[in-house]
C-alpha cells in the first residue's frame, strides 16, 4: 500500500475517533446543564436546587397596598412569586409595568403571585398617597409593599431599578433580570415554573405556550445618560455645565451659559442646591440642555408652568411629550415623572425649559 494511502487512512481514523469523543463530550455537558436549569421542569429529571438562594423575607415594610401583612403571608405559600423591585418615578420601571400587569391578569389563577417592592429613589416616593396614585394610574391590582427604608432592597442584595426576581413554589430564586427587556424570556420562565408547581402539587393546569404581545420601547444606542440635579446624587459625574457648579445647601444665582456642551444641563436663575434636587428660589428661571435621544423625561415636585423650546423655537407638535398642552405648556403638580419630548427618531437638540413658579423642584432628566 502506498505511503499516501496509509497516511490518509490513519488520518481518517483519527478524525472519526475525535468526532466521536467530541459528540460524547457535548452530549454530557448538555445533560449536566439540564439538571441545573429551568428547562427541565416538564421532564422526570430532578432539579438540583443547591445552587439557588431562598428568597428573603419582606422586611422593614412601611405600608401595604392591595393586601395586608397577614394576607400576603398566606398568599405567598406554595406560589410562584415574581418580586418586582421598582419606584414610580423611574421611567425604566414604568415601561415594564404593562407586561407585569398583563402577567398578573393571565397567570394569577394558575398560581403566580406578583409582589411590587416599591423601593424609593427620592424622598417624595416615600409618601403613601403618591404611591397610591401611581398604583391606580398604572392599573396595578397585585400587592405592593412600600420598602421606604430599603431594607428589603438590601435583603435581596439589589442595586438596580427595575429588577425582577422569580421564586419557585418552594421559595428558591430561579430567575433574575435587571432593567427593561427580556419579556418573552421572563414569561417563559413563569410558564415553566407554574408547570413545575402543578406537577409537584398534583394540580391540573393548561400548558400555556402563547406569550403576551405588547410593543416594546426601542431604546436608541447613543443617548444622553440620566442627569441628576442633586449634588449628592450627582457625585463623581460631571453633568452640571454651569461655571458656578454645585454649592451644597446654598442658593446659587446661575447665569446664562456662553456655550452649551452635549450631555450637560445649565440652570438659569436662582436655584437652591439640595442633595437630591434643585429648587427654584426666584419667580422665574430656566434650564438648558444639549441632548441626544428620541425621548426626554423629567422628575419634578411642586406646582409650576413649564414652557418648552427646542432649538430656540416653540416645541413642534411632532416632538411634544404626552402631558404638554396645545399652548406648549406643561403644568406639573403631583410629584413624579413627566414626558417632555417624544419623537420617532433620535437626534441632537438644544432643549430649553422656561419655568414659572417659585418652589419648583427638579430631580433628574431621563432619556430614551
Amino acid at each position: 500500500m502506498k505511503t499516501e494511502i496509509k497516511t490518509a487512512l490513519i488520518l481518517g481514523i483519527v478524525i472519526a475517533i475525535g468526532l466521536g469523543i467530541t459528540s460524547i463530550t457535548l452530549s454530557t455537558l448538555d445533560k449536566e446543564s439540564k439538571t441545573i436549569t429551568i428547562q427541565d421542569v416538564n421532564s422526570k429529571t430532578t432539579i438540583d436546587k443547591s445552587g439557588f438562594k431562598i428568597a428573603p423575607d419582606l422586611v422593614g415594610i412601611s405600608y401595604y397596598l392591595n393586601t395586608s401583612p397577614g394576607e400576603l403571608k398566606e398568599q405567598i405559600k406554595d406560589k410562584v412569586v415574581l418580586y418586582d423591585i421598582w419606584t414610580y418615578s423611574c421611567i425604566n420601571c414604568v415601561r415594564t409595568l404593562p407586561y407585569i400587569t398583563a402577567w398578573d391578569d393571565k397567570y394569577e389563577e394558575q398560581g403566580l403571585l406578583i409582589i411590587g417592592v416599591h423601593s424609593p429613589e427620592f424622598e417624595f416616593e416615600k409618601d403613601l398617597d403618591n404611591v397610591k396614585m401611581a398604583v391606580d394610574k398604572h392599573g396595578i391590582d397585585y400587592p405592593v409593599v412600600m420598602d421606604n427604608e430599603m431594607e428589603t432592597w438590601k435583603a435581596f442584595e439589589n442595586r438596580y431599578w427595575p429588577r425582577k426576581y422569580i421564586a419557585d413554589h418552594e421559595g428558591y430564586i430561579r430567575y433574575d433580570h435587571i432593567g427593561e427587556g427580556g419579556y418573552q424570556e421572563t414569561e417563559k420562565i413563569i410558564q415553566q415554573l407554574l408547570q413545575e408547581r402543578a406537577s409537584s402539587l398534583g394540580i391540573e393546569v393548561s400548558e400555556e405556550k402563547s406569550l403576551v404581545e405588547i410593543e416594546e420601547f426601542e431604546h436608541t444606542t447613543f443617548r444622553t445618560p440620566e442627569l441628576y440635579f442633586g449634588y449628592y446624587f450627582a457625585q463623581n459625574r460631571n453633568q452640571l455645565g454651569s461655571s458656578e457648579g454645585f454649592q451644597p445647601e446654598k442658593i446659587v444665582k446661575y447665569s446664562e451659559p456662553g456655550k452649551i456642551d452635549l450631555h450637560k444641563f445649565y440652570p438659569i436663575g436662582e436655584w437652591e442646591n439640595l442633595e437630591d434636587s434643585m429648587k427654584l428660589e426666584s419667580e422665574n428661571g430656566s434650564i438648558k440642555l444639549l441632548y441626544n435621544a428620541k425621548e426626554v423625561n423629567i422628575v419634578t415636585e411642586n406646582y409650576a408652568e413649564l414652557e418648552i423650546f427646542l432649538d430656540d423655537e416653540p416645541l413642534p407638535n411632532e416632538y411634544a411629550g404626552k402631558e404638554i398642552n396645545e399652548d406648549n405648556i406643561l403644568r406639573v403638580s403631583e410629584a413624579g415623572l413627566y414626558n417632555v419630548i417624544s419623537s420617532e427618531n433620535s437626534a441632537s437638540h438644544i432643549l430649553e425649559i422656561k419655568v414659572k413658579g417659585k418652589g419648583f423642584q427638579i430631580f433628574t432628566f431621563t432619556f430614551g
